[in-house]
């Protein structure tokens, strides 16, 4: 799954609840430890409070995701791994059902991002790492895109300066391996597009 992507329902507040084998309170809610198996085929293992999802847990979809982690009425909040179907992973904070917070995410391909979320998407400070050139970025996300202060560092030499839409636009500098500089006043053409094609 990409990681801008919504989220998969757990849908377990209907009038069908599916199956439960576990503890119950005086109302006859769910409550402590249970099992549940949803109607969509979906499981849930973990804590109940009052009828809900609360506490730690592990959700098992039926399209083969899953997560382990915390969950507070019914929703991921706190710290968990969600498991995706294509082979990703996000390990983190989670707020109200979305990736929010600090967290690390690996891709299909072995790329990953250690640093901030907001709304499932990178946000904040973070470090992307490519794993086929070992290339990274470092430095400030928006909306899931390089933008701001930033360092793309690559196998000879480094990018050094802003970011606008993922790419250097504005003042930077290309620093080589030799100590020799290059400065300037960037902004997004083919050319530039080319040097960071991979982005």
């Amino acid at each position: 799954m990409a990681d801008d992507e919504e989220e998969m329902g757990e849908e377990e507040n209907t009038n069908n609840l599916g199956t439960y084998e576990g503890e119950r309170n005086e109302n006859n809610e769910r409550h402590g430890f249970g099992k549940a198996k949803l109607p969509n085929g979906d499981t849930y293992e973990g804590q109940y409070q009052n009828g809900k999802r609360y506490g730690t847990g592990t959700y098992r979809f039926l399209n083969g995701a899953r997560y382990i982690g915390d969950y507070m009425k019914n929703k991921r909040h706190g710290q968990g791994t969600f498991h995706y179907p294509d082979g990703s992973k996000y390990e983190g904070e989670w707020n109200d059902n979305v990736r929010e917070g600090h967290g690390t995410y690996t891709y299909p391909n072995n790329d990953t991002y250690v640093g901030e979320w907001k709304n499932h998407q990178r946000h904040g400070k973070g470090t992307y790492t490519y794993a086929a050139t070992k290339a990274q970025y470092i430095g400030t996300w928006n909306n899931g895109k390089r933008q701001g202060p930033g360092e793309m560092q690559f196998a000879h030499y480094k990018y050094v300066g802003r970011f606008h839409d993922n790419y250097p636009k504005g003042k930077g500098k290309f620093v080589f391996k030799n100590g020799y500089q290059q400065n300037g006043e960037y902004h997004i053409t083919s050319t530039v597009k080319k040097l960071f094609v991979f982005i």
